[in-house]
């Protein structure tokens, strides 16, 4: 079995005028939500061995809190995240399939349907990932993703 952790960003803030959403950080509630995400993932024994990361300023200081907790792993900010659909974060994750345990850190609604869908075949209407929401989900070894293919052995949520 391999593991696949789904992390959607803490809480950040507002966008300022003429400030890009790209560019939005962490609020000090996300701040303190990334640090509970952590302390959990430590907790749990769910230490990533690589991460891939969104571009945005609030994800990138997600898991920089959440790493601060953890320790250091390989990481790596991969631009198609943001924005990513259920499709491509699926097309992501199989480029990394010799990866035991590996970490997505990314945005609604992408996150919470690629969960669905790996869990339960299909994504439709499902909302269910609050800010620096955490989603395991368990997967066969050496075979491709698909719908409907992992388990979700937890979720959790600050």
């Amino acid at each position: 079995m391999r593991e696949l952790i789904l992390l959607r960003h803490a809480h950040a803030e507002p966008s300022l005028p003429d400030q890009a959403d790209m560019d939005r950080p962490l609020s000090a509630e996300g701040i303190a939500e990334a640090e509970a995400a952590g302390r959990w993932l430590a907790s749990q024994k769910l230490v990533p061995d690589c991460v891939l990361c969104s571009p945005s300023r609030r994800t990138r200081e997600t898991l920089e809190a959440v790493l601060g907790v953890v320790g250091y792993v390989e990481q790596r900010v991969e631009d198609s995240i943001y924005e990513a659909s259920p499709g491509s974060l699926i097309a992501l994750a199989d480029g990394h399939v010799e990866v035991e345990r590996l970490m997505l850190v990314g945005h609604n609604p992408g996150l919470e349907q690629l969960a669905a869908l790996l869990h339960s075949g299909q994504s439709g209407d499902y909302r269910g990932m609050p800010p620096a929401g955490v989603a395991v989900l368990s997967l066969p070894a050496g075979v491709p993703l698909e719908p409907g293919i992992a388990q979700l052995s937890a979720f959790w949520w600050p």
